[in-house]
């Protein structure tokens, strides 16, 4: 009995002895194994990050509001003092005669004297006005070309080498722009007054009354910037001093709802002026709407007050002998487009006609209910 015993206790001895020396040499295999690993320094290639952006100047608001001051300045030695009477004094600005000569403004558009503003305040074609220029210059002036529709007219003066106004493109302006209104609100105390506002719309639709009859201005530019009477026929200019409307009339009963006819529109006119002194003036001889005076119409009774018009133009009345008379043109046709040039408002018909000379043909496209038909048409003179 006590040899099993002690037998057994050698066993365990035996056991716990070899499991100490297997320990021993697994600890000394592993720490010469972790010895024997070769360790390499990794090398990274650094650099400093350079900005490829340009570096920019940031112009502080000071600076930038005395370049605005600046081109405001130079813009307003080209906008003049217009009157339909003509005073004895030494200038239309006179104070004494403000009420009676019923002030207003107009534009230097070239060098060679070519004034424009609104056909209310200079009068229609061949009318007399005159005008005075910033450094207190005065000229007689004649209307060489008018249209009472868009409230337009350009007016020539003899006199050389004017400072003129740069135009703007006013098919790319944006609701939220700055623009600044240059005028000669009241009269004299108050020539040349500046006012700043936004763009609050586009092609807004005003409905005119005067002496019992309506009429229509479309496609005009709405801002807030403050217009008094007095200053029709001023600009209506970006902070860079590009024109890119005529001030033309204010909403009475509101405030700060005011607007401008598109500058786009009379720009050929003005080149040709420019270029030729001579303005030969082409008509289709209609008389037409386009969407948006739909909503007036359709106020109305008649037989326009169901109209529909998504697109296009809505001929409303062909002029008797004119150049569209007695051809296949009808009232109530929609042109859709003219030489391919498609067509949504009056003033994208009006600015490209204004480019074409009496006698040339163009082509439109028109719909006569579920009809499209193409027309050629002479262009006649107004």
């Amino acid at each position: 009995m006590k040899r099993r015993v002690k037998q057994s206790k050698s066993k365990r001895i035996l056991i716990i002895f070899g499991t100490i020396i297997i320990l021993w040499i697994l600890g000394f295999y592993m720490y010469a194994t972790y010895n024997e690993i070769e360790t390499k320094e990794e090398t990274y290639e650094t650099e400093k990050v350079q900005s490829t952006i340009k570096e920019q100047t940031v112009e502080s608001e000071e600076e930038n509001s005395k370049k605005v001051a600046d081109v405001i300045e130079e813009t307003t030695e080209k906008v003049v003092g217009i009157s339909k009477l003509k005073n004895a004094g030494s200038t239309i600005l006179s104070k004494s005669t403000e009420n009676e000569l019923g002030l207003g403004t107009g534009i230097i558009v070239s060098e060679n004297g070519y004034i424009l503003s609104n056909e209310h305040v200079t009068g229609s074609k061949f009318s007399k006005c005159y005008i005075t220029l910033e450094n207190g210059s005065n000229y007689d002036g004649t209307v060489v070309w008018s249209d009472t529709d868009l409230d337009l007219s350009i007016t020539k003066i003899n006199a050389k080498n004017l400072k003129y106004v740069e135009l703007g493109d006013s098919s790319k302006i944006r609701v939220g722009e700055t623009v600044y209104a240059i005028g000669n609100p009241i009269g004299f105390e108050f020539r040349r007054t500046v006012t700043s506002g936004i763009i609050s719309a586009k092609n807004r639709t005003i409905k005119l009354e005067e002496e019992n009859k309506s009429s229509y201005m479309t496609d005009l530019i709405q801002t807030d910037a403050t217009i008094n009477p007095g200053n029709s026929g001023g600009p209506l200019i970006y902070p860079n001093g590009q024109v890119i409307g005529i001030n033309t009339v204010k909403i009475s009963s509101a405030e700060g709802i005011g607007f401008a006819i598109p500058i786009n529109i009379v720009k050929p006119i003005v080149e040709s002026l420019k270029n030729t002194e001579d303005f030969q003036e082409a008509t289709i001889g209609i008389y037409a709407y386009d969407k948006e005076v739909v909503p007036y119409l359709n106020s109305n009774s008649g037989s326009n007050s169901n109209l529909q018009l998504e697109k296009g133009i809505y001929v409303a009345q062909i002029t008797k002998n004119g150049p569209a008379d007695n051809t296949e043109l009808k009232e109530g046709d929609i042109i859709s487009s003219i030489d391919s040039r498609e067509l949504n408002t009056m003033n994208d018909l009006r600015e490209y006609v204004y480019t074409k000379k009496p006698g040339e043909q163009v082509i439109m496209q028109i719909r006569r209910g579920k009809i499209n038909k193409e027309i050629t048409l002479v262009l006649g003179k107004k």
